[in-house]
């Protein structure tokens, strides 16, 4: 890195650009469901809480978390309320409010794969730094093992 204060300040910017707009996503997501449901947004609102919300729990001495959603079911409820504000602002034609919740949907879908490509640029650096060489390739065909000589005294 050449600039690094110049580095963090658009990292900074585009990590407030992106709060931001997900904060308005949401508020747009409540805002429609609540049309859908003819309710206030308040209510609409407590209404998604309770359903992502998530407690934590002691079970058997550990400490786990737990919530009305299994884990398998959060990113795709997400994505379907994301989606479904996402064709009700395109079908009135509003196209301003439509990419808000496009751009979240891209965020939700990419996010996985930035987390690991970030996580593993970081750990790669460390090791760099520390002197260790990470394996830059792993080839499944080749097995990897130790030999010692066990010295036989008869």
């Amino acid at each position: 890195m050449r600039r690094p204060k110049l580095t963090a300040a658009v990292v900074l910017l585009v990590l407030a650009a992106l709060a931001g707009t997900m904060t308005y996503t949401g508020y747009l997501v409540v805002g429609v469901l609540a049309d859908y449901l003819g309710t206030g947004r308040t209510i609409a609102g407590l209404l998604l809480g309770a359903l992502f919300a998530r407690f934590p729990w002691l079970s058997k001495g550990k400490f786990r978390v737990f919530g009305l959603l299994p884990k398998p079911v959060r990113r795709p409820l997400i994505i379907s309320l994301l989606a479904l504000c996402f064709i009700h602002f395109v079908a009135q034609g509003d196209h301003v409010h439509a990419a808000f919740p496009g751009v979240a949907i891209v965020f939700v879908l990419t996010f996985p794969w930035l987390r690991r490509a970030v996580f593993d640029r970081m750990v790669s650096s460390v090791f760099n730094f520390a002197g260790k060489k990470s394996p830059k390739t792993t080839d499944e065909s080749v097995i990897d093992g130790e030999f010692r000589e066990i010295k036989d005294d008869r």
